[in-house]
């Protein structure tokens, strides 16, 4: 089963600001729709109440510490650790997987995830959540594709 982290970085390494995205670029969520689509994506607490409903065609697999949260919904799986969501699916046999944030769940999954693929957006926002530093000679760049106001790069652990 391929881990990947995907995700949305500005120049600075903001990924959110008071709980949202501080910028919204259509193109670079139809890239994360795209890529995403069948296949589960795991996220932390915080991102899963952005949202307004679960990611369609995905199964939202949300992490909490809290063993009382439930949300009652076909599509989505509520996970108390990292190991635990890890386990449901491969138990559930998917070939892959996404973290998709915040924060948090980049920084204790950033050592074990196979691939990362960031949109890298050419400005810096402000914000309060940052993806975390990690060593660029752990990974190899892949692809690179301009979209104007970001990059897609593509990363695979070496």
């Amino acid at each position: 089963m391929e881990k990947i982290i995907i995700a949305a970085v500005s120049a600075n390494r903001v990924i959110g600001r008071n709980g949202v995205t501080p910028w919204h670029l259509v193109e670079e969520l139809k890239h994360f729709k795209n890529t995403t689509t069948g296949f589960p994506v795991i996220m932390g607490k915080n991102t899963w109440e952005t949202l307004k409903y679960p990611l369609e065609n995905r199964l939202n697999i949300v992490l909490t510490r809290n063993t009382l949260f439930s949300f009652i919904h076909p599509n989505v799986v509520i996970c108390n650790s990292i190991p635990e969501s890890l386990s449901y699916c491969e138990k559930n046999s998917y070939s892959k997987i996404f973290f998709i944030g915040g924060g948090e769940i980049f920084k204790q999954t950033i050592t074990i995830v196979d691939r990362m693929i960031i949109s890298s957006i050419k400005l810096d926002f402000e914000g309060d959540c940052y993806f975390p530093e990690f060593d660029i000679n752990e990974w190899e760049l892949v692809t690179s594709v301009d979209k104007n106001d970001f990059v897609i790069n593509e990363y695979l652990r070496r």
